[in-house]
């Protein structure tokens, strides 16, 4: 995730003991005695990257604990994301004085089945999809690229979207994509200056969809 994030974004991509280290105990409080140990594992590697990532910010190696909706909790001078899929695990963190809002996600590069996509994708970024390069699944990449954007708006609104509530296009030359989002979501928001388009970057590569965005301070 080094790769799609800005300098003032501290990232940490878990390695092989990330997935097997210790919590702090006001994550482990969040952490149900049902979980399955794939649970444990993703949930156990994204706080251990999510406190590198403090560290490596210049910050103390804080407790990430879980909200109700089970999103992070981030030490209050900071903004934050994690993701985890499949092996992959990554947390970045960065000063709330210089970002507004980060957000990533990375998922397995794969064919998405017509059921799934009718869910995820709006009709004009099916045809879209007509046009460009052959060889990616670009219904993976908009999936991976609106999950993304969720992750940016809801830390900064506070309400859910719908993946149709967010129309992407993609410039698969540069690598970047633009999530635009509907007017009646903005317009019902409950903050005074919500984001009206998200811009961020996507890599396809080693079996995996990346994709990251940030929200810079007004």
């Amino acid at each position: 995730m080094r790769d799609l994030l800005p300098a003032a974004v501290a990232v940490a991509v878990a390695g092989p003991d990330d997935w097997c280290g210790e919590l702090l105990p006001a994550e482990l409080a969040c952490l149900s005695e049902r979980a399955v140990q794939s649970r444990r594992r993703d949930y156990t590697a994204g706080r251990v990257c999510a406190r590198r990532a403090l560290t490596d910010l210049g910050l103390p190696a804080a407790a990430v604990p879980s909200a109700a909706d089970r999103s992070p909790v981030w030490p209050t001078e900071v903004v934050g994301t994690i993701t985890h899929t499949h092996g992959y695990c990554a947390a970045a963190v960065a000063r709330r004085t210089e970002v507004r809002s980060v957000g990533m996600d990375a998922e397995r590069h794969k064919e998405l089945d017509a059921g799934v996509r009718r869910l995820i994708c709006l009709p004009e970024e099916e045809a879209a999809f007509r046009r460009l390069p052959a060889g990616v699944s670009w219904p993976a990449v908009v999936f991976s690229a609106k999950e993304t954007v969720y992750k940016v708006w809801h830390p900064t609104v506070g309400t859910w979207l719908d993946f149709h509530d967010a129309h992407v296009d993609l410039d698969p030359d540069a690598g970047t994509f633009t999530a635009r989002i509907a007017p009646a979501r903005v317009d019902a928001a409950p903050v005074a200056d919500p984001p009206t388009r998200v811009t961020g970057r996507f890599v396809v590569d080693a079996g995996l969809v990346r994709t990251a965005a940030v929200l810079l301070p007004r």
